[in-house]
């Protein structure tokens, strides 16, 4: 199975952590972003990855080797002009070549799309089953939290719209009698199909992808991941507590 870790942002809003590294290789509990990302992945199965890179590159490639990839196979894909999540997954396309093209070969075994800033015990067997069954396009793991930008969702789960914050109002692109608000946790299970319906071209964001695609009436599924342990990991004071969290033992 093949996976994309997204590690390319600036990381602004982590700093003063990222003033001499990128977000990737901030240290938790005594490990890096990175490292706990690819060992999840790696522990469930996932044999190879791609990530992208932009902010301090070369430091990435250079830990990686230091590292010897963790065990796994990985490609660096290089961002020059940063291409934000669908840029940078379309940009990342040939290396998912036998899932998005190659029929003879039955690519239709979906991937994993994992932000290198968040952490958690979602449990992506539990996903992926749930992506199977519903026969969606893309599932994407989401939680009753507060947070700036929600992504509204029908009864049967499907992707129906966004909403900045609790006030804000509903953009909805396809119509459904009853929203629900549900926050984003940065992990989505990928059909190969997907790539062929990404028309969007330089930077863009996949939410708008997605957005697109869901008014065209494809499966783009809400997992409910309220019970597992997330955090984002974007400022430093949700390091700091993240940190805590492990001494805990909250995170496994």
């Amino acid at each position: 199975m093949k996976a994309m870790v997204l590690a390319a942002g600036l990381g602004t809003r982590l700093r003063p952590l990222t003033n001499d590294r990128p977000k990737a290789l901030v240290e938790v509990g005594g490990r890096t972003l990175l490292e706990i990302t690819l060992s999840r992945l790696r522990d469930f199965g996932v044999r190879e990855v791609i990530i992208n890179v932009h902010y301090f590159a070369e430091m990435i490639e250079a830990y990686l080797k230091a590292k010897n990839n963790f065990g796994l196979r990985v490609e660096i894909s290089r961002e020059e002009v940063l291409l934000d999540t669908g840029g940078g997954l379309k940009k990342a396309g040939h290396f998912f070549h036998d899932n998005w093209g190659r029929e003879d070969l039955g690519g239709e075994e979906p991937f994993i799309l994992h932000n290198v800033d968040v952490i958690s015990n979602i449990d992506f067997a539990q996903m992926l089953k749930f992506h199977a069954e519903k026969h969606a396009l893309a599932t994407l793991a989401v939680q009753d939290r507060p947070t700036s930008r929600y992504l509204l969702f029908d009864d049967s789960l499907q992707l129906c719209g966004r909403q900045a914050g609790r006030d804000g109002k509903p953009e909805l692109v396809r119509p459904a009698q009853a929203q629900q608000s549900l926050a984003f946790s940065g992990i989505h299970v990928i059909s190969p199909r997907f790539r062929k319906m990404m028309t969007e071209q330089g930077a863009f964001s996949l939410i708008d992808s997605y957005l697109r695609v869901a008014s065209q009436g494809e499966k783009i599924l809400a997992f409910r991941a309220d019970k597992y342990y997330w955090r984002d990991l974007g400022r430093p004071e949700q390091v700091a507590q993240a940190t805590k969290d492990i001494a805990r033992g909250l995170l496994h």
